[in-house]
């Protein structure tokens, strides 16, 4: 699908944002794409969209509206980690001499 202007449109799903998809990416984030906000009229080429930021884990960790590139999002397979392997074992310490 795409808009009159013919750049295409997003389809919900996680993307990697890069300086491809806006030059406020020098850091690259991982978002959940919500939704295009097709009620706003941004320049030829760009899109608003609401999604959420990811961290390593997958997690939403902060709700965004950004003003990107479509042409520059690279959708990518994110596994759920479960909570489970998240958690490193607990340390053990090595035993006390007694005195």
């Amino acid at each position: 699908m795409t808009r009159e202007d013919g750049t295409p449109r997003l389809t919900p799903g996680v993307y990697l944002l890069t300086r491809d998809a806006s030059p406020q990416f020098g850091n690259p984030i991982l978002v959940r794409v919500i939704r295009e906000l097709l009620d706003r009229h941004p320049p030829h080429g760009w899109t608003w969209i609401d999604c959420y930021q990811l961290d390593r884990h997958g997690d939403a960790t902060q709700k965004r509206q950004l003003f990107v590139m479509p042409q520059g999002l690279r959708p990518v397979n994110v596994a759920p980690v479960p909570y489970a392997a998240r958690r490193h074992p607990p340390r053990r310490r090595p035993a006390r001499a007694c005195r």
